[in-house]
């Protein structure tokens, strides 16, 4: 899933492009609003975070050029101008979300998970990723969540490409290379750290006993396993 983020400050761009990536995001960045408007048409991302106050074109009016051809694909306000009023003309426009810098990134994380699931749910139902069963878990890719029993628990992007690709070769192992490959993108250096580092916070949140895996098995030497079952 492809975000196009568009903020005029070095910082706050850089921010997002790391908080997003490390979701399992691939980001298209621009500093100003010509630029913006250049890759929404060329790359049709999926949503988009629009700072308002950019050089040349502001994002009030990128957001009315864009719903001019589109009034599907989500955009994210993301601005200093605290102002109701501000907040008010922005969603009148179009937009689906306002947030307010400065901004933690916990807040971010959530609106942008809330945005990815109404991604999913505007597409075709076909086209929707299908709910699948890991041991005791239920994972619902479309709503970056998995359940058990009354428990429910938040997926990155990431770690929902994980665990789908484990279902998907279930008895089978998956090399380190294969889940970079799916899961992080082409353009990521396959770093073994990064991967169990990311393994074990994933597996504290979904297994009973992350210390005896069930779901998340280690294959020393070779990659990770899911054994089926569920």
């Amino acid at each position: 899933m492809r975000v196009l983020v568009a903020e005029d400050d070095a910082n706050i761009r850089a921010g997002l492009e790391e908080v997003l990536e490390r979701e399992g995001y691939e980001t298209l960045t621009a500093a100003d609003g010509a630029e913006a408007l250049e890759l929404y048409r060329r790359e049709s991302p999926d949503f988009i975070c629009l700072d308002i106050m950019m050089p040349g074109i502001d994002g009030y009016q990128i957001c009315r050029e864009i719903r001019r051809e589109d009034l599907t694909t989500p955009i994210i306000f993301i601005s200093a101008k605290s102002e109701e009023v501000d907040r008010v003309v922005g969603l009148e426009l179009g937009a689906d979300d306002f947030i307010l810098k400065p901004f933690g990134v916990n807040e971010v994380l959530a609106r942008i998970r809330a945005v990815t699931r109404r991604c999913y749910n505007q597409g075709r139902r076909e086209q929707r990723p299908e709910d699948f069963h890991m041991a005791d878990l239920d994972i619902v890719p479309a709503e970056l969540r998995a359940k058990r029993g009354e428990q429910t628990i938040d997926l990155s992007l990431r770690d929902t490409k994980i665990l789908t690709l484990l279902y998907r070769m279930s008895g089978r192992v998956v090399d380190r290379n294969s889940i970079f490959r799916e899961c992080w993108g082409l353009a990521h250096y396959a770093n073994s750290r990064t991967l169990d580092q990311h393994i074990s916070q994933l597996r504290k949140r979904i297994e009973l006993d992350p210390k005896n895996p069930q779901i998340i098995r280690t294959v020393h030497g070779a990659g990770y396993r899911y054994d089926g079952g569920g």
